[in-house]
């Protein structure tokens, strides 16, 4: 970059770094490392090994390298647009240096990930709102690579911490759900989808507070138009801001492990307003990006073409604001003496969001997970959810007035999965998704005419290597 472009960029980071009312994500701590990679091949953590004792050396002195694979099958077996399948995968490539163990100077970790995409998705073919499955976002819904993320963490006490560089900013940071790797795969299971205007992973800086060892505030300011494929610090913070703060309380009642969480989210970034002119009600999708949902509009913009519905050239009307907030809570109903991440729990969660330009109203999750529940199969674990997205009622009300019955009201989702551990370095979990879509209407290009869109029925499987 040019030397004044260079500048521009510092003094970026350097104005964010003084604003540091805001933000450092639990997942921003270093990663626990096993003792040792070595062990025979049933046991070791990993399918390389301890790479004759030079990853167990690495380790020791702060620095690690892990390479994951995921392949998942999926088809869709009654329902949809399509009963179709599809295989997607997903590369993902972590290094961390903790600078502590590495003896530079204490507190300090950097982290580098970058995901890679794989094969064909049915994200245009499940006719469903949200993604069927997140990883079919990462980075893209086209195969692709990204850096996801880019970031430097320093404590400068156990109780206090900031942190500046490209965020990844669904990071799993639970312990019963959340984690589309080992658990559920529906987005709107991992994620309360009122935050769907949240990126998934932008340049940004902030703090975390531990005032006691169960109450931790964090919060985090972001581009909101960062993407993992945009690495151009130049273009951030450009069109304003995105802030994210939360307060996380952990309790233990009866000696079971649980946690409440409240979050909030603003952004002054400007927006396509969700009232508009009906000739415009087309270029919603056009103008507007909400990147938990990927592309929600495959299904309408069929619907739009058929209807005779086109961009109009006319001014849009857009919002200057918008937020959400979100409570969720996890809490463990039973556990093995002397196993904090083993047992029987529960999960829920509730967001509410302004409406407009938020095209989610309000998002419900719950379920049930079991980690460790089996006999003598400590790594299993297994989970049945639920999750309800309802949609604004200003989202496309003028197609909501035709006579088509589009719908448009509330997408529900169930989902079941085993997460069977074969090995420490090997999983295999299978999983089954009942989804009754927010639209109810599809185009059916064999017969020329608008078919209902019936509940859609999703089998898959998921396969983990760890390297």
């Amino acid at each position: 970059l040019p030397s004044g472009e260079i500048m521009k960029n510092v003094f970026k980071l350097t104005i964010l770094l003084s604003a540091l009312g805001v933000a450092l994500p639990l997942h921003a701590t270093p990663t626990a490392t096993p003792e040792t990679w070595g062990g025979d091949f049933a046991s070791r953590p990993r399918l390389t090994g301890d790479w004759g004792g030079a990853r167990d050396d690495m380790a020791n002195k702060g620095v690690t390298l892990d390479v994951d694979t995921y392949w998942m099958p999926q088809t869709i077996l009654s329902g949809g647009k399509d009963e179709t399948s599809a295989s997607w995968g997903n590369v993902i490539v972590a290094f961390q240096v903790d600078t502590g163990k590495a003896g530079l100077w204490k507190g300090g970790h950097f982290k580098v990930q970058t995901v890679t995409s794989l094969g064909d998705n049915l994200i245009s073919d499940t006719g469903t709102f949200a993604p069927a499955n997140l990883s079919w976002l990462l980075p893209s819904i086209e195969p692709a690579t990204g850096l996801q993320e880019f970031t430097y963490t320093q404590f400068f006490s156990e109780h206090f911490g900031v942190f500046l560089g490209k965020i990844n900013s669904i990071a799993p940071t639970n312990v019963l759900h959340g984690d589309y790797t080992t658990g559920f795969l529906n987005t709107s299971l991992n994620l309360p989808l009122t935050l769907d205007l949240m990126p998934l992973s932008a340049y940004g800086v902030g703090a975390l507070y531990l005032p006691s060892h169960d109450v931790t505030l964090v919060a985090m300011v972001l581009d909101p138009n960062g993407t993992i494929k945009n690495n151009d610090l130049g273009d951030a913070f450009d069109d304003g801001a995105t802030t994210l703060v939360s307060a996380d309380l952990k309790v233990k009642p009866a000696g079971l492990l649980g946690h409440h969480n409240l979050a909030f989210t603003w952004s002054n970034k400007n927006r396509t307003s969700l009232i508009q002119d009906p000739a415009n009600v087309a270029r919603i999708f056009l103008e507007s990006r909400y990147p938990l949902l990927g592309d929600p509009g495959p299904i309408l913009s069929e619907i739009f073409d058929e209807l005779g519905i086109s961009p109009n050239a006319d001014p849009l009307n857009m919002e200057d604001d918008t937020w959400a907030a979100v409570y969720s809570f996890e809490q463990f109903l039973w556990q093995p003496e002397g196993a904090p991440t083993r047992g029987v729990g529960v999960f829920f969660s509730a967001g509410v969001s302004d409406g407009n330009p938020n095209p989610v109203k309000s998002s419900y999750s719950l379920g049930l997970v079991g980690k460790g529940m089996v006999p003598n199969r400590p790594h299993d674990n297994f989970g049945i959810g639920w999750a309800r997205t309802v949609l604004s009622d200003d989202f496309l009300r003028e197609l909501r007035a035709l006579p088509l019955n589009l719908g448009m009201d509330y997408e529900d989702v169930g989902e079941l999965y085993y997460n069977v551990s074969i090995r420490p370095w090997l999983s295999v979990g299978p999983s089954r998704q009942i989804v009754s879509p927010a639209v109810n209407k599809t185009f059916d290009p064999t017969s020329q005419a608008f078919k209902d869109l019936d509940t859609t029925y999703i089998a898959g499987v998921r396969v983990g290597i760890r390297f």
